[in-house]
């Protein structure tokens, strides 16, 4: 297009246009980010303060939430200390964001960094809400701060937790990227204070699921014992609780983790589990369909219903378990109904049901405060599932008493030979009577203890026994019988084997006597056959235990020392046999248990013993001397050398990292060796090993060091200590404390604990801490128990003719020496008799380490002293295994609660683990004394718990003898201190 003629028209370049329009559409940018700025609603964020004394704080009301904010979200942060805002823009980390974002501040006015921990838990039943509840999430995806990098997530399974590190004088905004609609608590704790919080509930927890398991696993046992309907179903609702409380205290998921999104689905499962159990036990337990069959319809469309429930918690979960939550009162309620509708009718069952049901509907109750918000404590939602736990108890007492009461036989005189019928009857033995004429075996097939066994052939001719004999028993069993007929007189008295059809062999005790004919010849032989089978086995578990280390299976000390005298005595004869003693001692091995626990400590004993064993060769010896040591003796190398390379070979055996759940154990050992000398005894060799090793340990450990004579001045004043000791019974340096166990009823003196003192001429007063293991290491101990003993009932038996109060009783401690001998059974009727001491008024005290060192042993010997009336006391309980089992298996009366109990009651965990090991104890009928009080708070806290006794300094300090007897003879409380 050309211009007009004598004119150029000016066309503008390219480039300068590009710059006028980036110009212009910077400025609307501008423009358009103020005015949304502006536009946006304006917010006061509070801006929360923390401080270094506070432990714990709720961050939930100062958070704002934003609901549908799309996956980027931008906010203003808080002014800075300079005063400037900024903006904060976060794109959503994970796929299935939901667009909801919380705001909050923190600010740090103290002068030093602070560590939090931002908790928010999964679950929280308080406030969880009745229809359409909260059962559980993820609840934060991730947290950003206004400076800095993402707050780095911990590891948990019960809670999102996220570590902030505040500097001082810093305000900082975070945005926390949210996962879940609700988000009903959220508190930033000191990170001990947190962890501390978490194992407070460790041992309630342990206790309550011991419980509910126990429970779980005796009410199955009686179903399978009693056939009535009644039993499968409390065993059902048993098994339904456990599940339940295994969800609630996070326990089902260390065993099958939940994938993302499933814990709702376990919840609402359970919850219904539950009900359908709990219906299905009361409509057995009552036999409704006794009355009405229109009743076991009903019963049965509910129970479907339920079931359908169950299934449909797959795809909705959170309105299944609201169905099931409001069906569960109305359950209750109707329950109760039918219940006193049937106690006015004087039906037993409903009868005996009514304080279960009512305590039942207290805890729907206390459950219904809880999820509407009303009780939101950190204590109630293990509370409930302790009281669930406890409904279950009374139940299956209830299933039991119910179950087991039968009619007592009909007054009256009954003959001789009835009586006789009866006993045996009630013996469960079964009959074997001998027709010897026609040679006839009869063998009662009726009996329970020979179901297994195959009488029908056992009956018949004698010589049908010797095919399903045990070849070793044959000849004896022919000669008995051959014996009896042969002598016409005598008991058969014999044990022997006899072959099941599944080809194990059962023992059989045979107890019978031949029976005369008028000619004077024997015409039967009668008498009881009884399965002593078990007895047989417990019988070699205790011989073998005698021998063998029950955790490793290797050789304990006896075993090792009669082999190390064994090749001394060869290694005397024969100069090719040079054995070399090794002592291995684990290095700080206690941490171990005090961070894995004794189970896992256990394990790893029997891993290094294993790891050992195959370093070893079959003419060495290696056994456990005891606790994280080891002892070998090596006789297939004699050189120098070879020696030291297995030395080397053992250290790094123990070193190897063991794997455990998803971490490593690295450990070490001190490993102290001795050569043989003809002129040194096994017990020498061993000592001289002892001492290299302690000497190794003193060196830091890890560490391979043979034996020096210097070593044996280090260890001489041990050793002139254990032979004071020796001589201290001669010289009467050793003498008995008693410490007062008062009566909190009236803070009376109801008994005495005996306490060995050791006042040597030199060393002045030395502790028991000292003097006792030595005694335990040289074999003084039982000596030192049987002192105790014998001066214990003789200040007791003086005492009670002083005060007239035969009630007054002396507890005893007893020593792990003194359980595995007979001696201590005869000790203990000797001073009975001598002093003619009521046997109630002795206590034996034991610990939980002991008796389980020797748990076959224990059980049979402690039977035995409480046949006697002698009371057993477990000491310090609490601070070992502290489980249930040991409080069933072992016949003790009374339990002694370690004052670690009683110490810092300011920590709300303590009273009420103190309250469920008293409540506990008194269920199984022990009595209870608390050692440690410390203040008279404690003493109306135990008063109304209902402990019967307390121990502490605050009552009185250790007496001897005299003032004892003095404050006996007072009848004066000893509160506000014995000076």
């Amino acid at each position: 297009m050309s211009a007009g003629p004598g004119r150029a028209r000016s066309v503008p370049h390219p480039r300068h246009a590009c710059r006028r329009l980036r110009a212009v559409f910077v400025a609307l940018v501008a423009v358009l980010s103020v005015f949304l700025a502006l536009a946006s609603p304006a917010r006061a964020l509070d801006v929360v303060a923390v401080s270094p004394n506070e432990s714990v704080i709720n961050l939930r009301p100062a958070m704002e939430v934003y609901r549908n904010a799309g996956r980027s979200f931008q906010v203003s942060a808080v002014p800075g200390p300079e005063g400037i805002v900024r903006r904060i823009e976060i794109d959503a980390l994970t796929p299935q964001a939901n667009g909801d974002w919380a705001v909050f501040a923190l600010t740090n006015e103290s002068n030093e960094q602070i560590d939090r921990l931002i908790v928010a838990p999964h679950f929280k039943l308080a406030g969880s809400g009745i229809l359409s509840p909260d059962l559980g999430s993820q609840r934060i995806a991730a947290i950003t701060p206004s400076q800095g990098f993402a707050l780095e997530r911990q590891v948990s399974s019960e809670a999102d937790e996220f570590l902030v590190t505040l500097d001082p004088g810093a305000i900082v905004t975070f945005v926390a990227e949210l996962t879940a609609e609700r988000l009903p608590d959220v508190r930033l704790w000191e990170p001990a204070t947190y962890r501390e919080n978490v194992n407070a509930f460790t041992l309630y927890r342990g206790i309550v699921l011991g419980i509910a398991g126990l429970l779980a696993v005796f009410l199955t046992i009686l179903f399978v014992v009693k056939g009535s309907a009644m039993f499968p179903a409390a065993a059902a609702l048993s098994w339904s609780v456990l599940a339940y409380i295994c969800i609630d205290f996070q326990f089902w998921e260390k065993l099958i983790p939940f994938a993302p999104g499933q814990e709702p689905i376990w919840r609402a499962g359970v919850e219904v589990a539950f009900l359908f159990t709990l219906l299905l036990f009361l409509f057995a337990y009552l036999s409704l369909n006794r009355w009405h069959g229109y009743l076991t319809i009903a019963s049965g469309l509910v129970l479907a219903g339920v079931g359908a429930l169950g299934v449909y918690a797959l795809f909705e979960p959170a309105l299944v378990a609201g169905l099931t939550r409001v069906s569960l009162g109305a359950t209750a309620v109707l329950g109760l109904g039918v219940i006193l509708t049937l106690s006015f009718q004087r039906f037993d069952r409903a009868v005996m049901l009514l304080p279960t049901w009512l305590l039942l509907i207290v805890w729907i109750w206390a459950a219904w405060m809880t999820v509407t918000g009303r009780l939101s404590n950190d204590i109630v939602q293990p509370a409930l599932g302790g009281g669930l736990v406890l409904i279950v108890l009374l139940i299956g007492f209830t299933v039991m008493q119910h179950g087991f009461a039968g009619g007592t036989l009909a007054q009256g005189l009954v003959s001789d030979m009835e009586r006789r019928s009866l006993a045996l009857s009630g013996s469960g033995d079964a009959i074997f009577d001998w027709d010897i004429a026609r040679d006839r075996i009869f063998i009662d097939s009726e009996s329970d203890m020979l179901s297994a066994l195959p009488v029908d052939t056992m009956n018949g001719p004698a010589r049908n026994w010797l095919p399903v004999l045990h070849p070793d028993d044959r000849d004896r069993f022919k000669l008995t019988l051959d014996t009896i007929i042969e002598h016409r007189r005598g008991r058969m008295h014999q044990d022997f084997r006899v072959r099941d059809a599944d080809g194990h062999y059962h023992w059989l005790a045979l107890r019978a006597r031949p029976m005369l004919g008028t000619d004077g010849e024997v015409m039967r032989c009668v008498g009881t056959l009884k399965d002593v089978t078990s007895a047989k086995k417990a019988e070699n578990r205790l011989l073998q235990d005698a021998l063998i280390d029950q955790l490793t299976g290797l050789p304990n000390r006896e075993v090792f020392m009669d082999r190390l005298g064994a090749i001394n005595c060869l290694a005397a004869d024969c100069a090719d046999v040079s054995p070399t003693v090794f002592v291995i001692d684990i290095d700080r091995f206690r941490q171990v248990n005090d961070d894995y626990g004794l189970a896992t400590g256990d394990t790893i004993i029997l891993t290094l013993g294993r790891r050992l064993k195959r370093v070893m060769r079959a003419q060495d010896t290696l056994a456990r001397l005891g606790g994280d040591q080891f002892g070998a003796i090596l006789v297939s190398e004699t050189t120098s050398d070879a020696v030291a390379d297995f030395a080397e070979r053992m250290r790094e055996a123990i070193r190897a990292p063991i794997g455990f759940a998803d971490r490593e154990i690295v450990l070490t050992a001190s490993i102290g060796l001795t050569g043989w000398s003809a002129d040194q005894s096994a017990q020498e060799a061993l000592m001289e090993a002892d001492l290299a090793m302690h000497h190794a340990k003193r060196m830091g450990g890890d560490r391979i060091e043979p034996f020096r004579p210097a070593y044996k001045a280090i260890g001489s004043s041990r050793l002139a200590l254990e032979t004071d000791l020796r001589r201290a019974f001669e010289r009467h340096e050793l003498a008995l404390a008693f410490q007062p166990i008062v009566s909190l009823e009236d803070e009376t003196i109801a008994g005495f604990e005996a306490l060995l003192r050791w006042d040597h001429p030199r060393r002045g007063k030395i502790s028991p801490a000292e003097f006792v293991p030595l005694a335990e290491r040289s074999g003084l101990i039982v000596q030192l128990g049987q002192f105790a003993l014998e001066e214990a009932a003789k200040r007791l038996s003086d005492w009670h003719r002083a005060t007239g109060n035969t009630k007054l009783f002396m507890s005893v401690n007893v020593s792990s020496r003194q359980l595995i001998t007979q001696d201590l059974l005869s000790d203990v009727d000797t001073v009975l008799q001598r002093y003619r001491l009521p046997p109630s008024s002795l206590k034996l005290e034991l610990t939980e380490s002991l008796v389980m060192d020797n748990p076959e042993r224990s059980a049979q010997l402690l039977n035995r002293i409480v046949e006697r009336g002698v009371g057993l006391s477990l000491d310090d309980f609490g601070t070992g295994y502290s489980s249930l089992a040991y409080l069933m298996r072992f016949p003790f009366d009374t339990l002694k609660i370690d004052q670690s109990f009683l110490k810092h009651n300011s920590q709300p965990q303590r009273p009420v683990i103190l309250k469920s090991i008293v409540t506990m104890a008194h269920d199984l009928g022990l009595k209870i004394v608390a050692e440690g009080v410390e203040t008279e708070e404690d003493v109306m806290t135990l008063r109304q718990m209902k402990c019967e006794y307390a121990q502490s300094f605050l009552y009185s300090k250790p007496l001897n003898h005299e003032e004892a007897r003095r404050a006996l003879t007072s009848r004066e409380t000893l509160l506000n201190k014995t000076a």
